[in-house]
């Protein structure tokens, strides 16, 4: 689940910021137990790009970031 949050909070940051803005997602040290991975997951271009092209996974973010739930 944390690379699946990690990549909401992605997407939302490069949707709220200008494209000259870099962002950078990091799992809390110790909070996680493949945190190094997860880390390299959320912070690499392509494989963000390659998960987003996932029909699956981008409804997942899709739901995640304009769901009225609360």
């Amino acid at each position: 689940m944390a690379t699946v949050i990690g990549l909401c909070l992605r997407v939302k940051l490069i949707q709220c910021f200008p494209p000259h803005y870099k962002v950078d997602i990091n799992v809390s040290p110790g909070s996680h137990a493949n945190e190094e991975s997860v880390n390299k997951q959320l912070n690499d271009k392509e494989r963000v790009a390659a998960a987003l092209e996932n029909p699956n996974l981008r409804q997942l973010v899709d739901e995640c970031l304009y769901s009225n739930e609360l």
